[in-house]
């Protein structure tokens, strides 16, 4: 007979599980997949894309229906997960029904962080995670209202582009002094910048929201430096947090994130995490990609085969507001490291690598980033590149005919 295999949660990280679960593990486990959303599994990335008219909301699903029923998945969707009895190995469900497991899987996510600002209570305050919020913003976005966008990190950008693509006034303030600190040095970020105000996003740095203004419903938004912005909404984009309530509440280890091994074990037997809720050595990713190579692990683990998750390399490739960004690695440059830059301003290009003991250690593609799957394997791989260092800049194919030249 099956085992019952539970997971919580019908985002990204739950269904890449359940289709490596389908590959190593057929008939195993009878899956029961449950999720707070009122839909099937989605590609959160392209929330913006939906946001901006680029795309359908129907289509950025990860998986049809019969997809999942194809693979003998119970799917919950619309459910919410409210307490799990670890020792009666139980999962308690809003509507007070309670589902039975053999093991579970967390892959709860992450919230928002919602600002605690004066006035962050009034109407027209929200956030930017779902097809719920897409739904508002699009709203915002057809009454043409003033939107001020708080935070300058992706997500923040994504809502800006797609409001201002949708017809939204919009203004970006970002508490630091380049936008997406956090996967850009100085020079990427100051060309993202650049290359998005044209798109009808007016970009304020060193921007620190001190409060909201308005009676019941939102009106502006004062700096802690004095300036005063007209709005009539405001969209909190400044990060987001592991979701680890259900687990906290269950006693299960927690820091930042619930707390998991190298198999994805967390503190309590035949409970697992995975994704963004998952904090692995003290790292909560945050990113697709890392989530989707704890799955590999996890569904392999969970076949009965010997698989150990020893951390992801961290990488940015994506289309930030209608802009090319990839980042991974170390692209600041440690101490020891040789850099190699190249930019063009009039082509809105710019490419660095950063170089350590031989070897790529990082790089920073904007604009152009064909050659990103290739730095990022040089990285991942630490291969040596001394025979194509003088031509690697300059992309995969020009480096390979020089290194056979």
């Amino acid at each position: 007979m099956s085992e019952p295999l539970v997971v919580v949660g019908n985002g990204m990280a739950a269904a890449r599980l359940v289709d490596e679960l389908a590959k190593v593990a057929l008939g195993r486990y009878a899956i029961a997949v449950i999720g707070d959303e009122p839909r099937l599994a989605y590609n959160r990335v392209l929330l913006s894309s939906v946001l901006a008219g680029e795309t359908q909301s129907h289509d950025i699903e990860l998986k049809p229906a019969t997809w999942w029923r194809d693979r003998g998945v119970t799917l919950k969707y619309g459910c919410l997960a409210t307490e799990i009895d670890v020792g009666r190995r139980e999962l308690k469900i809003a509507n007070e029904e309670s589902v039975s497991f053999s093991r579970l899987v967390l892959a709860t996510g992450s919230m928002p962080l919602w600002l605690n600002l004066p006035g962050a209570d009034l109407v027209g305050v929200h956030t930017f995670r779902d097809t719920r919020d897409v739904d508002l913003l699009l709203t915002l976005a057809a009454q043409k209202k003033r939107v001020v966008v708080v935070g300058g990190g992706l997500l923040g950008l994504e809502a800006a582009y797609g409001l201002a693509k949708a017809g939204a006034p919009v203004t970006l303030v970002h508490l630091m002094d380049r936008l997406m600190e956090r996967q850009l040095d100085a020079p990427a970020a100051d060309l993202l910048k650049s290359l998005v105000e044209p798109k009808g996003i007016k970009v304020l740095l060193n921007a620190n929201t001190a409060r909201i203004h308005g009676d019941t419903r939102v009106e502006g938004v004062e700096l802690t430096d004095g300036r005063k912005l007209d709005a009539d909404a405001v969209i909190f984009a400044a990060g987001i947090r592991p979701n680890i309530a259900l687990a906290k509440e269950a006693g299960i280890a927690v820091n930042r994130g619930i707390v998991v091994d190298d198999h994805m074990q967390t503190a309590a037997p035949d409970i697992f995490a995975l994704g963004e809720c998952a904090e692995h050595r003290g790292i909560c990713y945050g990113l697709v990609e890392p989530a989707y190579e704890q799955a590999r692990v996890l569904a392999r683990h969970l076949a009965g085969e010997t698989a150990v998750y020893g951390g992801s390399v961290v990488a940015t490739n994506l289309k930030v507001s209608g802009v090319s960004v990839f980042s991974a690695g170390d692209f600041i440059g440690a101490d020891g490291s040789e850099t190699i830059m190249l930019k063009d301003i009039r082509r809105g290009t710019y490419r660095k690598l950063v170089i350590s003991e031989g070897r790529l250690t990082g790089a920073v593609l904007v604009g152009d980033v064909g050659d990103a799957l290739w730095y990022l394997e040089l990285i991942r791989t630490r291969e040596p590149v001394a025979s194509i260092r003088s031509g690697m800049m300059f992309g995969r194919s020009f480096a390979v005919r020089q290194e056979a030249a």
